[in-house]
């Protein structure tokens, strides 16, 4: 995955004690962000829509008007709608993500 002509915010943004770290910039207008999720299990709410593209390794996610956890594996996304939350967890490793504000 490449981006050209973005802007980049160069201040990471750090999570549960740096086990998820991301990156913000802007592509064409567009707000997106791309980082890291170390093992471990989260909980991130939303403002915006967000599109969850998994760019390596895999993620299991449950939104929070759902029952049951879903896999997304490199190269699916998932979507996330304004104003709610979502869980994640990555079971061992790292996973690699690319979140689009929509």
């Amino acid at each position: 995955m490449e981006f050209q002509n973005v802007t980049l915010t160069g201040k990471a943004n750090i999570y549960f004690d740096g086990k998820v770290i991301s990156h913000a910039f802007t592509d064409s207008g567009k707000k997106k962000s791309v980082g890291v999720i170390f093992a471990g299990s989260y909980n991130f709410g939303t403002e915006a829509s967000e599109i969850m593209t998994i760019i390596a390794g895999e993620v299991t996610y449950r939104l929070a008007s759902e029952d049951a956890w879903q896999t997304c594996k490199a190269g699916q996304a998932f979507k996330v709608p304004a104003n709610s939350s979502f869980d994640i967890s990555v079971d061992d490793g790292t996973a690699e993500y690319l979140c689009e504000y929509v």
